[in-house]
C-alpha cells in the first residue's frame, strides 16, 4: 500500500525583537547558510531580509528584521523601525525573540507592538539559554512572560549552538498554512547578489571598527562585471565625516585592505567564483538622516 503524499505547506515567518538578541543568527542557522550578516554590535541588521528554508513538504520564508529600538530620531533609525514593525502584519507566524532571562524596556516596547488580538500565532523564542548558570530560573521566567501575552508556544533555544532548533522548526511547520511553495527549492533569499555583496562588505566594516566609527556607515556597489575568469566588483563605503574616513582606511591603507580581503573571500564563497574587489571610502555628509539618500540606498523600497 503506497503512502499518500504529505500536504505541502508554505508561509511567512517574521522574527522580531530588540537589537542584538540573535535574530539573524537564528535565521542563518535554521536555513543552514549565511543569509543575514551578523556582529555583536546592535543594529547590524538594517533591512528586512527574507531567508528561505525548503524541505520536502514545506517552505518557510523568514523575515529577518532590524532590532526594534526607541529614542533615536535619525531617518535611518526610523526606516529600520518601520521595516521591523511592518513585518508584524500580513505574516503567517510571528516569533518574538528575547535574550535568555534578560527583560529590558526595549523588550517591553516590542511586546507592546504585538497584535492584541493576533490573527497569526505568536511564538516566544528565548535565545542563549546555553549561557544560563542556573537553568531552574528559566521556568518561572517563561511563566511570567506567558502571563503577559497569549503566546501560542514558548521555545527555549541557543541559535549559535543550534540547540533545540529542530523543535522550533517543527513548532513552526505545524503552524504554517497549506499551500504551494513560493520560491524554487534551491533559492535561499529574495535579495540580489549585489545586495548580499554590499552587506558582506558592511559586516566586515562593523566587525573591524568596533565602536571607533558609529553605525553611520553604508555600502553601495557601483560596478558588477562578470568576466570569463572572475567577477569584478567595485563598491563605495559611505561615511559622514572626514575623521571616519581616516579611521576606516587605517595606517597606510592597512585597515581597508584587511576589510577588502575578508569581504572578497566571503563573496567568492557566495557566488562560487573568483572576485576582484575594489573598495574606496566616500564622505557623504548627513546621509543617515537624509530621506532621499536613504531611498537611493534602498532603505524604504517596497517589500
Amino acid at each position: 500500500m503506497t503512502e499518500s503524499p504529505k500536504t505541502s505547506r508554505c508561509g511567512l515567518v517574521a522574527i522580531v525583537g530588540r537589537p542584538n538578541v540573535g535574530k539573524s543568527t537564528l535565521m542563518n542557522h535554521l536555513i543552514g547558510q549565511k543569509v543575514s550578516i551578523t556582529s555583536r554590535k546592535p543594529q547590524t541588521t538594517r533591512h528586512r531580509i527574507h531567508g528561505i528554508l525548503s524541505r520536502d513538504h514545506y517552505q518557510m520564508v523568514f523575515a529577518d528584521t532590524p532590532g526594534i529600538h526607541t529614542g533615536q530620531e535619525r531617518a535611518l533609525n526610523r526606516a529600520m523601525n518601520e521595516a521591523a514593525i511592518s513585518a508584524l502584519s500580513g505574516v503567517d507566524v510571528i516569533c518574538m525573540m528575547v535574550d535568555a532571562l534578560k527583560w529590558t524596556p526595549a523588550d517591553e516596547h516590542v511586546l507592546s507592538l504585538l497584535p492584541q488580538k493576533p490573527e497569526a500565532p505568536v511564538l516566544l523564542i528565548i535565545n542563549k539559554v546555553d549561557n544560563l548558570d542556573d537553568k531552574s530560573q528559566l521556568l518561572p521566567h517563561i511563566q511570567a512572560l506567558s502571563e503577559r501575552y497569549p503566546f501560542d508556544a514558548v521555545v527555549p533555544v541557543s541559535a549559535l549552538r543550534e540547540k533545540n532548533l529542530e523543535e522550533l522548526e517543527q513548532a513552526l511547520v505545524e503552524r504554517l498554512p497549506e499551500g504551494d511553495f513560493w520560491y524554487d527549492e534551491d533559492q535561499l533569499t529574495d535579495r540580489s547578489l549585489r545586495f548580499m555583496a554590499a552587506e558582506i562588505i558592511r559586516e566586515k566594516v562593523v566587525r573591524q571598527l568596533g565602536q571607533e566609527v558609529p553605525h553611520q556607515v553604508s555600502v553601495e556597489v557601483e560596478l558588477w562585471e562578470d568576466g570569463p575568469r572572475l567577477t569584478e566588483i567595485s563598491a563605495a563605503i559611505l561615511v559622514e565625516r572626514r575623521g571616519q574616513k581616516k579611521i576606516l582606511i587605517g595606517d597606510k591603507g592597512a585597515r581597508i585592505k584587511q576589510i577588502g580581503t575578508q569581504a572578497r573571500e566571503d563573496i567568492e564563497h557566495l557566488i562560487e567564483r573568483k572576485v576582484m574587489l575594489n573598495l574606496w571610502v566616500k564622505i557623504k555628509e548627513g546621509w543617515s538622516d537624509d530621506a532621499r539618500a536613504l531611498r537611493s540606498l534602498g532603505y524604504d523600497e517596497p517589500r
